[in-house]
């Protein structure tokens, strides 16, 4: 299929056609996406939850009569990689494009799709990819800026502690957090006692537990890549580490509960999207999505199911296929389960291209996410 999309570009190419043929039958919509690398599970996930949604809406005529054209390009977790793939798909006219998931890559890739006037809808969580003033990125998912404050509460209130230690990632979406989570420690009065610093694909943490240890804080925090996240909670269990381990999205998904081999038990955070959420259209999604694909989905697969979704309705609302149009339309709508229920939950997205929407607490327990509170929008 992607072939023969790609065929019929070069065909309009070669006739000096300023859009590709195969746009009148279908839309183009590419997916640039960690799909090898370290990235390689926060992708995969985007990527099948994005199909799913693909392969739903066309089997129902696709948006506006279009079928949805979404060839993959692998970023190979490198920026620069990243960027020349995003480059290649503009050549080609896209209407919107999908990824990437890592914010390193999203934030050199910005540039390009802001220039070019194409919305590109990202995995990202660094709250500077927001922050640039670019009227064509939006989020798939919370921004630091509005999750941290949520899991500084929890951490003042919940765990009650005053002092903690920070473990994280040397890239965007590490500094990014720690940097925001250091700044709400400090406006509860909470005291960072130790302040650690990991590399993405490091293999072994059993030097940074050890600092993290001799800290001896109230409560840790960890802010890791899925992979390096299950590694080191196997090294605190391995060298018995007590404090609470408080964490984000990431740090409670499946596929990091999975490859923790049991360390991850009791451990607890803030979770912005999860197939165990108590809501009927999500729990449905998730055995739609493990049927299909034989694994439990992580919050990525959501990003990727309702990225699909939330381009179906802007651009039915408008009415046509418009890229400069769809992004002005995509800032302040909302958009609830009964006017798309592909989104699963209603969100609103606001003038920077963050989104809000309910999110949740949850615990490990028995080998799986717990929710245990749900937690209102922000804006209400």
């Amino acid at each position: 299929m992607f072939r023969s999309g790609l065929f019929a570009t070069l065909i309009g190419t070669a006739f000096g056609l300023t859009t590709p043929l195969h746009a009148q039958s279908s839309v183009y919509i590419p997916a640039v996406l960690e799909l090898s690398g370290a990235g390689a599970v926060s992708g995969t996930n985007f990527r099948d939850g994005m199909l799913l949604a693909i392969d739903e809406i066309n089997a129902k005529g696709g948006i506006l009569g279009r079928k949805i054209d979404a060839p993959l390009l692998d970023t190979q977790s490198d920026a620069g990689i990243s960027r020349a793939q995003v480059q290649k798909v503009l050549d080609n006219n896209p209407y919107v494009i999908l990824g990437p998931v890592f914010s390193g890559s999203v934030l050199v890739d910005m540039a390009l799709t802001q220039q070019a006037e194409i919305p590109e809808i990202v995995g990202g969580e660094a709250a500077a990819i927001t922050q640039k003033n670019d009227p064509y990125v939006f989020r798939t998912s919370f921004g630091q800026q509005f999750s941290m404050p949520k899991i500084a509460n929890y951490i003042r209130d919940g765990v009650k502690a005053k002092s903690v230690a920070v473990i994280w990632v040397n890239n965007d979406f590490g500094k990014g957090g720690r940097d925001t989570f250091v700044k709400e420690m400090a406006a509860r009065n909470i005291k960072v006692v130790a302040d650690v610093s990991t590399e993405s694909g490091q293999a072994d943490f059993s030097a940074d537990v050890v600092k993290i240890n001799a800290a001896n804080a109230d409560a840790i925090f960890v802010y890791l890549n899925e992979e390096e996240s299950a590694r080191f909670l196997r090294e605190a269990k391995k060298q018995g580490v007590k404090a609470p381990l408080i964490g984000e999205t990431t740090l409670l998904g499946q596929k990091v509960i999975d490859l923790a081999q049991g360390a991850a038990e009791g451990v607890r955070g803030h979770v912005g999207l999860t197939v165990d959420a108590p809501i009927p259209a999500v729990q449905d999604f998730a055995e739609r999505f493990k049927k299909r694909y034989n694994y439990v989905c992580d919050h990525n697969g959501i990003k990727g199911y309702t990225a699909v979704y939330i381009i179906k309705h802007v651009t039915e609302k408008i009415g046509k296929f418009d890229s400069r149009l769809f992004a002005q339309t995509l800032h302040g709508i909302t958009i609830t389960p009964d006017d798309e229920p592909g989104v699963l939950m209603e969100v609103t997205f606001d003038a920077n291209g963050d989104l809000d929407r309910q999110s949740f607490l949850g615990e490990v327990v028995n080998g799986k996410q717990k929710i245990v509170e749900i937690l209102p929008k922000l804006g209400k």
